[in-house]
């Protein structure tokens, strides 16, 4: 670990201010808040700034929660994040991926077109940082232009977070599933 998660006694004013309106104040606490959102908390100005990007992506984009998730588990794969996946298997699940779906993922192979052409993104995004032409004319044919560009915004800061929570050494927490 290079970078620790904010001690429990180190959270003061700044960190509630860097929190508040993005999370609820019960998860406003070390315990709650898991050891990714400590470990930002180590710049609570980042952390605001980053969180509030990353939430709109989480909740607020125009993707179906089920391709978003799609994504960032394959960014997590690809990356060799152990936190993102074990946080996004979860997740994924809930918003309707299968494990038929979360091995797929793990084979670089889906069911659908579309399933098909978001692994694709991602896959084309990480190694040439642009959305090859008939993955975006697939991409193009089920979804709107909104959300192309919040799919492209998830894989990148989802590429991007798994570089930094490896980079940190943050810890997976106890509760995520293994892959």
């Amino acid at each position: 670990m290079r970078i620790p998660p904010l001690p429990a006694d180190e959270w003061d004013d700044a960190v509630d201010a860097a929190l508040s309106g993005l999370m609820p104040a019960e998860r406003r606490t070390p315990e709650a808040a898991g050891n990714l959102v400590a470990t930002l908390l180590q710049h609570p100005k980042l952390a605001r700034n980053f969180l509030r990007f990353n939430f709109h992506l989480l909740y607020g984009s125009t993707l179906p929660p089920r391709l978003r998730e799609l994504a960032v588990l394959r960014i997590a794969l690809l990356s060799g994040c152990d936190y993102e996946w074990r946080h996004h298997v979860t997740m994924g699940r809930d918003a309707g991926l299968s494990d038929d779906d979360i091995a797929g993922i793990e084979r670089g192979d889906a069911s659908t077109e579309l399933d098909r052409a978001v692994l694709a993104a991602v896959d084309e995004l990480r190694r040439d940082s642009t959305v090859a032409d008939p993955t975006w004319a697939t991409l193009s044919t089920h979804l709107d232009e909104h959300q192309v560009m919040d799919l492209v915004f998830t894989i990148g800061c989802y590429g991007a977070l798994a570089m930094a929570i490896n980079s940190f050494g943050v810890q997976p927490d106890p509760d995520t599933e293994r892959r």
